[in-house]
């Protein structure tokens, strides 16, 4: 209980000043809302709505969790194989958004304008994922209700996947059910991202 009190007490402190597009992720494990900061980050904003927007997360799962650190999700099905991608979007990891307790953000690879559809929602100030020098990770949004739904997150078992050739992978499947906007505005866009952009999904990451 007092864990979640805290987690609580870090949303609310780092919410305060949102407001933008709010997005419902609905999870085997419950419900979250994230709200995004379109004026930081438009562009990476907008790459994540294209996905929300054609339904594509639906069904997808998290396939990477550490504890302490964060959970990644976005990229595979419930059979741990890539989905579709559109183009990479920008890096704008330098807007002023911090890799704070619940705030979303975009896994990529080593080429810091690699992000597609993977996504991470940190469990803890990562403040070593932030922009600088160089290029970090982009924080988008922000956890604005759900935080029990990641506290239950953090205490799935993780382990090897041999399919993944991967660690750190839930030993029970964390599903995506539905995602979609909560804009009463919101317009659906019908289009579906092209298999001739699918890249390598596992390879993005987010270095600890």
């Amino acid at each position: 209980m007092k864990s979640v009190m805290l987690f609580a007490a870090s949303l609310l402190a780092a919410t305060s000043a949102w407001a933008g597009p709010k997005v419902e992720l609905v999870t085997n494990m419950g419900t979250m809302q994230v709200e995004l900061n379109e004026a930081a980050a438009p562009a990476t904003v907008a790459n994540f709505l294209r996905y929300v927007d054609d339904g594509s997360y639906e069904g997808s799962i998290f396939h990477r969790l550490i504890p302490g650190f964060m959970v990644q999700g976005g990229g595979f099905d419930t059979n741990y194989q890539p989905l579709p991608t559109y183009s990479p979007v920008v890096n704008e990891s330098n807007n002023g958004l911090k890799n704070v307790t619940g705030s979303i953000a975009m896994a990529r690879t080593q080429d810091p304008n690699s992000a597609t559809r993977q996504f991470y929602i940190n469990f803890n100030d990562n403040h070593s994922l932030n922009g600088g020098r160089a290029a970090g990770y982009t924080v988008f949004g922000q956890v604005t209700l759900g935080e029990e739904v990641l506290e239950k997150m953090a205490k799935v078992p993780t382990g090897m996947n041999l399919t993944m050739r991967a660690r750190d992978v839930p030993k029970q499947d964390i599903v995506l059910q539905s995602v979609r906007r909560l804009d009463p505005d919101a317009v659906e866009s019908g289009s579906k991202p092209s298999q001739a952009y699918a890249t390598a999904p596992a390879a993005s990451v987010v270095k600890k």
